[in-house]
Order: structure tokens, then sequence, then C-alpha cells
């Protein structure tokens, strides 16, 4: 204003005009501004300019708001959200006022409202536990509870009539008792007396042991035990009568030879007891074996020689095959009801076993296609294999999905051992450290050593990371065991001395979950060979566990793979397609 008043004033006569006077300093040297201002005459000599440089001009000058906040209807005026007690009428606008900021229009009303904890508003109160404790068992037996929003005990929560009849009074107050609140016991404490002292094991005077049931109840439950007998009975089922077909024109050559007879005419020696020194990788399929009508589910290898292979399938059927020269299917052998699940020979050849869903075991010979021995105990045999103990090959071992492991002698043709230590079906059987031990595995998720003859077992492996491994095969050399794990891995186990993992050797990158596809060495142990369930042939290098080649080799399910004893590279294949492949 000031400002304003010298501006328009500039070209007139100075010394006519005054001008505003500032008002003098205080004893402190400070300006009051809360005095007027007024106009002064400006003294000789001076101007303007001059008189512009001594004014002290105050840019922001102090404003009085038109309310004040003192005032308690100020609708402005913050109220502390702690406060306990107002002494004047607060409005709507204070109470609901936020409390820093503006509003956010997105919370809701729940969300805006004033809080101390997540759920809400919570205000300490002296409660007594045992008063709590009181009305809550005193509703729970009764129904009914005194009201806890409420200072009076007259008002109730619950049914007012069952309050009636127990008189008020809670759970810790002496009330009429209710029928079977409390049942009476026949008491005997008296130790003296043998054979009448009950104790505290005293039954109820009330309680009956024995229940018979009335005449009506009777009848109708004789009808009831004489439909379940009829049910129930027993019929012995009939053995599926054995016969073998020979598919050559001659059992035996010029010389009297059966196809038992080893081949000598072939560039490999089928007689060295030598394994090849250095192993390659199958890469191509040169041969199929085809006659089972359904999936095969084992193959073997005639045992040292490898010129015969004998291979059961779901189609109950077994048969035998020539691996060299025309590779001939020579004799099928049908016996079985069922699915055979596992064939085994003995040292020579000359004999094998089977063990099929129709839970006979069957003991047969191979040159004549006779079965020698008939087996059962009623149980579905998963496995079997001979003691390859030249002096106990009259003897096997058949793994049950009783849980047990069965020993029969074929002389008599009775169960002479039971190893009984399995929590679920037995899978696997397999021979070590010379035949002094075996190892089982079964679908507890456990591996189990025994010593033979011997029915406890010595070692039990069970671990939380371990899964089922239904196929167990032993190496070349006799030191390793490769077990078929469930999680989608070939895990190694040492079979000499101590039984224990080698975790530094694991086979991955395959998926045979929910498949006992079984697994093998090559002859020189330097691969590791195993179906999938998507018809695969994987080969892995024993040294650095790195998976080398994936050949697909079946339709279905390549459920096992076995490495020629005598051959370098040649692997045979079966899967549930019905073939069975050699690859080289």
């Amino acid at each position: 204003m000031a400002a304003s008043l010298l501006l328009v004033d500039y070209s007139s006569d100075e010394s006519e005009h005054g001008v505003l006077d500032q008002t003098e300093p205080d004893k402190k040297g400070e300006v009051n501004q809360n005095e007027p201002l007024h106009l002064v005459p400006l003294s000789e000599g001076e101007n303007v300019l001059t008189l512009h440089k001594k004014m002290q001009l105050n840019s922001a000058p102090l404003v009085e708001p038109s309310h004040k906040l003192e005032d308690a209807n100020n609708p402005y005026k913050p109220l502390d959200p702690s406060t306990k007690e107002v002494q004047y009428n607060a409005k709507y606008e204070q109470m609901f006022a936020p409390e820093a900021g503006p509003v956010n229009p997105f919370k809701t009303q729940q969300q805006a409202a004033s809080k101390n904890m997540l759920a809400g508003f919570v205000e300490n109160a002296n409660f007594s536990a045992f008063q709590f404790e009181n009305q809550r068992r005193t509703f729970t037996s009764y129904g009914f509870a005194v009201d806890p929003s409420t200072d009076s005990s007259d008002r109730i929560v619950g049914d007012s009539q069952k309050m009636v009849d127990a008189e008020g009074k809670t759970v810790f107050e002496s009330s009429q008792k209710r029928p079977g609140d409390k049942r009476k016991k026949t008491k005997n404490m008296d130790a003296s007396d043998i054979d009448g002292y009950e104790g505290p094991w005293s039954k109820y005077k009330d309680e009956e042991t024995v229940s018979k049931p009335s005449e009506a109840e009777q009848e109708e439950l004789d009808v009831i035990l004489a439909k379940r007998a009829k049910k129930g009975k027993t019929v012995e089922e009939k053995t599926l009568e054995e016969k073998t077909t020979l598919h050559v024109k001659d059992a035996y050559d010029y010389q009297g030879r059966s196809y038992l007879h080893v081949p000598q005419d072939l560039e490999v020696d089928l007689k060295s007891e030598e394994p090849p020194e250095k192993c390659y990788l199958p890469k191509k399929h040169i041969h199929s074996w085809t006659g089972h009508t359904k999936g095969v589910s084992s193959i073997k290898l005639i045992p040292k020689s490898g010129h015969l292979l004998l291979s059961s399938g779901m189609d109950s059927k077994i048969k035998i095959w020539e691996v060299y020269n025309q590779r001939r299917l020579l004799r099928t052998f049908v016996g079985h009801k069922q699915a055979v699940r596992e064939v085994n020979f003995n040292n020579d050849g000359t004999k094998f076993l089977s063990c099929a869903y129709d839970r006979y075991i069957k003991l047969w010979d191979t040159e004549t296609g006779e079965c020698i021995g008939r087996f059962t105990n009623r149980k579905v045999p998963y496995c079997v294999s001979f003691n390859p103990d030249e002096d106990k090959q009259d003897i096997f071992v058949a793994g049950m999905s009783d849980k047990k492991i069965v020993q029969w002698d074929t002389r008599s043709n009775e169960i002479v051992q039971e190893y009984d230590r399995h929590l679920g079906a037995v899978n696997s059987i397999t021979f070590v450290d010379n035949n002094r031990r075996f190892v089982t595995t079964s679908d507890d998720k456990s591996l189990r050593v025994w010593e033979w003859d011997i029915p406890v077992d010595f070692k039990y492996i069970a671990e939380p990371n371990m899964h089922s491994m239904p196929s167990v095969t032993l190496s070349a050399n006799g030191k390793w065991l490769g077990c078929q794990s469930m999680d989608n891995k070939i895990v190694i186990y040492s079979a000499l001395n101590r039984v224990r993992e080698n975790r530094k050797k694991v086979f991955k990158g395959h998926m045979v979950a929910g498949y006992a596809c079984r697994m093998d060495f090559s002859p020189d142990n330097a691969y590791v060979v195993s179906g999938d369930a998507d018809g695969k042939l994987n080969i892995w290098d024993w040294k650095t566990t790195k998976l080398y080649s994936k050949l697909k080799a079946h339709d279905g399910v390549c459920i096992s793979c076995l490495w020629h004893p005598h051959e370098t590279s040649k692997v045979i294949t079966c899967g549930w397609d019905g073939q069975i492949k050699l690859w080289d």
C-alpha cells in the first residue's frame, strides 16, 4: 500500500506531499506491526528513492482468522482420538474428522472406523478366568449362561426353561443329578480276594458285556449267515493242463544235440568266461522277435552262453527263441491261466521257474517242455529265483504278495523256510556276496539284506527320501546293485561286505514312475541301460553318470532290457507292445 502511494505521487512536488511514515522502532529495534500507518511530510534533501531505502516492507503480514481455534463450537478444531472425556458437545465433523490429511474415499465404513488392532477397537476389561470357565461349562452342560453383554445377572443366553430346571445353578454348584451323569461301579478293592479283585478296572452295575439277540433277530442272523456260507464256499481251482509246442521240425540235429547245445560256428566264443574288453553303444535295430499276442513282461538269457532267450508274456505263455543263426521261435510253454510275471533259469539252463498271477509257480524242463513241479500257497508270487549255489539247485525262493519270502524245496514240494519281515509285497530277490546273502525290495519302500536260511534280516535300509524299488540287478563284476527307483532314478548300492548306497552314482533322465522297468549293466561295467515308460532305451556312462543315448525302442512301455554277456554292443529289449527287439 505504501509503495503504491509513492508511485502515484512520484511526479508531483515532493515538498508538498507527505509519504507513509514507518513506525518508530521500539527499544529493541523491532518494528511494531500492530500500530496503524500514517503520512508524514518529506524533509528537505529527501526524495522518494532515499526514503524507499529507509523503509522496511513485510511481504507476509500476519493475518488473523475470522474465528478462533479455542472456540469449542469451531468445527475445525482437532479432537484427539485418544481423549476419554469431552467437556463440550462436539459436532459430527469433529468426531469423525480424519486424524491427518484428507479422507480416503475408497475406504469402507469398517476400515475407516477407529481401531487399535486388526479386528477393531479393544478395551481392557477385568474378568475372572474362573467366571468365564464357569459360564462356558454351564452353557455346554446345561444349555444356559449369564449374558456377558449386560451387568445384570438376571438376563441369560440359551434355554430359559433349562435354567429353571437347574434352579439357576452352575456346574460348580451342587444340583440334582441327571440320569446318566454318574454310573455306579461294582467295587472290590480287597487285594486278598484273588479271584474277585477288580480294583480300578471294575465294571458298571448296569453294564452289559454280552448282548444276546432276541428270537426275531436270531432268525434274521441265521438267514444272513446261511447266505454268506453259500457265497464263501471254497472251490478248488483246477490247474490248467500244461502243454508245449515245438516250432522247429526236429528237436535234435543229426548228432543228437538239442537246441540247448551251444553253437560253435559263430564269431563270438560263447563258452568264454571272460567278458569283452570294451563295449560300445548300440545304435540301430537289427531284429524283432514277434509271437506274443500281448505285452512281454520278462526276458532272460540262458546262463553262461546266452544263445537262447526265454520270454514270458501277458498272454500267459512262455516262449524260447534263438539269439543267433536264424533267430527262430523254438518252443512255447503253456500252463498258466493268467499273465506270467517272471521267469528264471537255474545255473545250467536245463530248468526254469515261472510265476504268474494265477498264484502258481511252475518248474519246467527247458529241453522237453515238461512241467516238473507246481507250487502254490494261494498268494500271488511277484518274483522267483533259484539259489545259485551248485549244491542248492533244488531250492528256490519267491517273493509273495502277502509280504513274505517263501523258500521251497522242489524235491519234497514243501515250504522249508519263510522270511516274514517286510511290510509290503516283495518285488525282487537278488543273491549277493557269493550267494551267502540275498537282497530283497518291497512296496514298503525298504531294502533288506538276509543271510541264507536265517529268517531275520540283518540289515534294514529305509530312509524318508527313499521310494519303492521294484527291480534290482547285480552288475557283471558282482560289486554293485542297480535299483530302479520310483522317483525316476537308478540308485546304486554296494553288493560286497556292507550294503550301502553310493550317492555319487545316480542315473536320471528317464521316466519310470509306476512301472517296474528292469535295468542292466554292460559286461565291462562301462554302461548302464534301462527302459522307460515312453518305450525308450536309455544308456548312461557309468563313470560320469551322463545320459549318452536315447533310442525309441517300443510303442508301449519298455519293461526290460538285457546286454548280451559275450557281445560288445548287442542289447535285447522287450515291451508291452508284444515285441522283443535286438539292437546293435
